[in-house]
């Protein structure tokens, strides 16, 4: 199972004192961040996409270019691209220089994203959103396969069996399918092909089985090979040498992102109780000391069936040093105790 990191790279205030990073500042730290992920043996780098103030991300590519000279092994995917307001010409070329500059590590994640300031951002009609995925997604698929491209749909104009360069250093760029909990879209990961990424962000784990199953089921009943299916799932955590000192430094910036995007969806504020709630071996946090999170990915391996974990680190701004340090922790001790306890 491969084991890495996402990131949405928050642009949030300390909920202590209030102040907040430069985005210059916070895409240094990102940096440093990448490249730790890669000299300790983590296999994925994954990047959302944003356009808010509070992540400091617009544009995965960009950072991600940015990462594929400063590192050497470390895969680098965006988590997610909000395909439906994007251009599928502008990301497959923008992920084939990214692919070119790493010499072929590059990966696309793509979702309709559970944020939609994008939309009217960029011109997009809201009453179209499933559609114009789905359209968009079928015209990424095509341009990763051929050169040569004749294309129409309804959303963006034809494209006359016209080239698009460049292409990627790998034949094709690995493309997953990013699900955020419904079942159509559970399917349509299966029925085309795609690998399945799950956010699991709230909840308890177990109760995404559901969608992996039908992802399985889906999967053979379209005449594909068990062996060949991949899912990953994305979840919040953090982790520390001491659990109770890993959750004291935890709950600050997660209870302020999760109480601020609460006020815009109709959540209520998070409280100390759930948020314990979500550290048991029954929640969505995975958090706590390594062998506490050692534990639980392999419990959700095990579940689910996965191939991929991506820890995301942080859900709200932390000091640096204490996220370089969670990242030292996931590479050089939770990473190998996962995978000796897998290849038993």
């Amino acid at each position: 199972m491969e084991l890495g990191i996402s990131t949405f790279a928050e642009l949030t205030p300390d909920p202590k004192t209030g102040e907040k990073l430069s985005p210059a500042q916070r895409m240094k730290n990102l940096m440093e961040e990448i490249q730790l992920s890669d000299q300790v043996g983590l296999d994925v780098y994954a990047i959302g996409e944003h356009h808010r103030p509070d992540f400091v991300v617009s544009s995965p590519a960009t950072v991600l270019a940015a990462a594929a000279v400063i590192t050497k092994n470390i895969k680098l995917s965006s988590a997610v691209t909000v395909l439906g307001s994007e251009d599928p010409v502008r990301v497959f070329q923008q992920f084939a220089h990214v692919d070119l500059l790493s010499e072929g590590r590059a990966e696309i994640m793509a979702g309709r994203g559970s944020f939609i300031e994008s939309f009217p951002l960029f011109g997009q009609d809201l009453n179209d959103y499933d559609a114009i995925f789905a359209e968009k997604l079928d015209l990424l698929l095509q341009l990763n396969k051929s050169e040569q491209i004749s294309w129409r749909g309804k959303f963006r104009p034809a494209i006359p069996n016209r080239g698009v360069y460049p292409r990627p250093f790998q034949e094709e760029i690995p493309i997953w399918l990013a699900v955020g909990g419904t079942p159509q879209s559970v399917v349509r990961a299966a029925e085309k092909g795609l690998p399945l990424a799950l956010a699991i962000i709230g909840g308890s784990p177990d109760r995404f089985t559901y969608f992996t199953d039908l992802y399985k089921q889906t999967w053979t009943k379209a005449g594909r090979k068990p062996e060949d299916i991949q899912i990953a799932v994305h979840s919040h955590g953090f982790i520390g040498e001491d659990s109770e000192q890993a959750a004291e430094d935890f709950y600050g910036p997660y209870s302020y992102v999760m109480t601020q995007l609460g006020k815009e969806r109709g959540w209520p504020p998070m409280n100390r109780g759930q948020f314990d709630a979500m550290r048991s071996q029954e929640g969505s946090l995975v958090l706590g000391d390594p062998q506490e999170v050692i534990d639980k990915i392999l419990m959700q391996q095990e579940m689910m069936g996965l191939t991929r974990y991506l820890l995301h680190l942080s859900v709200g701004t932390m000091p640096h040093d204490k996220l370089m340090k969670a990242i030292e922790l996931y590479g050089n001790i939770v990473a190998p105790a996962v995978r000796k306890a897998l290849s038993k």
